[in-house]
């Protein structure tokens, strides 16, 4: 088993980001031929997909989310002022975290001869759902 973590740097509030790339590199960076990468998010308010990086699939994506789960919908933990010891900084953002747990968290895809073993059009995606921010993913090889 090996496991590194990977950085992305995310772009705005609502962002995809293809890390496909970063984990074959790190697959790369082993002597297993075939077996399973899973990817986990270290943060509650991104998730990880498996779907095609395709600009107006990621549209409906955003719009879609908010709809389920609409920002400043009066969420519990956006009462900021009856939480304890959180930064002065904190966003109300329990619409990211809501919209997180419908996406889930991580992902398991199997790879061969180097390569993740995905379908035409898929993408291991991170999704940004509280961003820019910095964000952390680890890659673990099975």
């Amino acid at each position: 088993m090996f496991t590194e973590t990977i950085s992305v740097q995310t772009s705005s509030s609502f962002s995809c980001h293809a890390i496909t790339n970063e984990i074959e590199s790190i697959i790369e960076c082993g002597t297993q031929l075939e077996g399973v990468v899973c990817a986990s998010g270290m943060h509650t308010t991104i998730a990880l997909i498996v779907n095609e990086m395709e600009e107006r699939l990621i549209l409906d994506l955003e719009k879609w989310l908010k709809e389920l789960a609409p920002p400043l919908q009066g969420y519990k933990h956006d009462d900021l002022h009856l939480r304890d010891n959180i930064p002065e900084d904190e966003p109300k953002n329990a619409h990211s975290h809501m919209q997180a747990l419908l996406l889930g968290n991580d992902v398991s895809v199997p790879f061969k001869d180097g390569k993740l073993q995905l379908g035409q059009n898929q993408d291991v995606i991170l999704v940004e759902l509280d961003g820019p921010r910095e964000r952390n993913v680890v890659i673990s090889i099975q």
